[in-house]
């Protein structure tokens, strides 16, 4: 959405600066103390995706907002979220414990919204050979476990709704009025109502190659796979990041399909309180659904051919200001995604995170 993604990155600057000489953190309250989640402070997460963030561009995976909640700290153990873990454990070699002390359990709650347009915002009806108009809506929960410092699981579940009920219309062209930007007058051919789902896990190595916390760097590769009626993939990818205070994460979140180092996040990897680092990456799909592209699963609407394979490169850096504030930037370029589109897409991303 153009314009939109410049407000916010202006925002996700300026805030981090005016805050980073604020207070301590608040403490973890009762209520998630008897819970078995109150080691470390909650931590929320805002995440703005826009192909306009940083380049005048409006279309294709054209906005992605996410915001999601991190509880404080890893389940006691034979709670009943500690349970949560254990149970999924039971489907396979996941989140495994073996005894080892050295394991910290994270979870997340999320909700976000994603909006997709054909390159020609002013056709009506939108040209039938470029991807439909489509957006998606959902909330999730993401299990997290890391284990001995170098390896993170992560399962997470999205469940929604594709077509009108996302909002994506509304989200879009009332922006576009409020900026006085043009309207996509397209959005009557969207995708029809579908509540839709996806299941993912994904695991993440942390491999030290030089230095150490104060200042090295590191490489972390990952495979995953999601299944759902919204998307179905498998992906395999890795992040090289150099910096300070590497410890504390296995690299930025993202909105999927991606390459994310999900929401976790440890206060005591930082490195004397505070943390940097950039990074590069890659990460390749194999794609046996995409709804934004197959068009509905049960009913007649428009689509396009889909390419299997999809490939995503990306650079950027993150600041970790203190315990209780960060930022990170991204800027992701990916393949062609179906058939007849006719270049390669750029995509910006800022994000803020603050405990509370």
């Amino acid at each position: 959405m153009r314009f939109c993604g410049l407000v916010i990155a202006v925002a996700l600057v300026a805030l981090p600066v005016a805050a980073v000489a604020q207070t301590p953190a608040p403490q973890p309250s009762a209520d998630l103390a008897s819970a078995g989640l109150a080691q470390q402070p909650p931590r929320v997460t805002i995440l703005e995706e826009n192909d306009s963030l940083y380049w005048n561009s409006d279309k294709h995976y054209t906005q992605g907002l996410r915001i999601s909640n991190l509880f404080g700290g890893t389940p006691s153990p034979g709670s009943w979220w500690d349970g949560a873990y254990n149970l999924i454990g039971l489907a396979g070699p996941i989140f495994e414990t073996g005894g080892n002390s050295n394991t910290i359990r994270r979870t997340s709650i999320l909700a976000g919204q994603s909006i997709f347009t054909p390159k020609n915002l002013s056709m009506k009806p939108p040209d039938p050979h470029d991807r439909p108009y489509a957006g998606w809506a959902y909330g999730g929960i993401s299990l997290m476990q890391e284990t001995d410092k170098h390896m993170l699981e992560n399962v997470e579940l999205d469940l929604g709704v594709v077509g009108p009920g996302s909002l994506a219309k509304q989200a879009q062209n009332d922006f576009h009025q409020f900026i006085g930007a043009q309207n996509a007058e397209g959005w009557s051919d969207q995708l029809q109502h579908e509540f839709g789902g996806m299941l993912s896990y994904e695991r993440y190595w942390k491999l030290s190659l030089l230095g150490d916390n104060s200042f090295g760097v590191d490489l972390i590769p990952e495979v995953g796979a999601t299944v759902g009626n919204v998307m179905t993939y498998g992906d395999v990818g890795a992040m090289l990041r150099i910096g300070k205070g590497l410890a504390a994460d296995y690299g930025p979140v993202r909105v999927r399909p991606s390459l994310s180092g999900t929401d976790y996040f440890d206060i005591n990897g930082l490195d004397g309180g505070h943390g940097w680092y950039f990074f590069v990456g890659t990460q390749g799909r194999a794609v046996g659904r995409n709804i934004f592209l197959d068009g509905n699963t049960f009913r007649e609407s428009r689509h396009v051919p889909k390419k299997n394979f999809v490939g995503d490169a990306e650079a950027g850096f993150s600041f970790l200001w203190n315990a209780s504030l960060r930022t990170d930037f991204t800027v992701v370029t990916r393949s062609k995604e179906f058939v007849g589109q006719t270049s390669q897409d750029t995509i910006g991303t800022a994000a803020l995170s603050f405990n509370w």
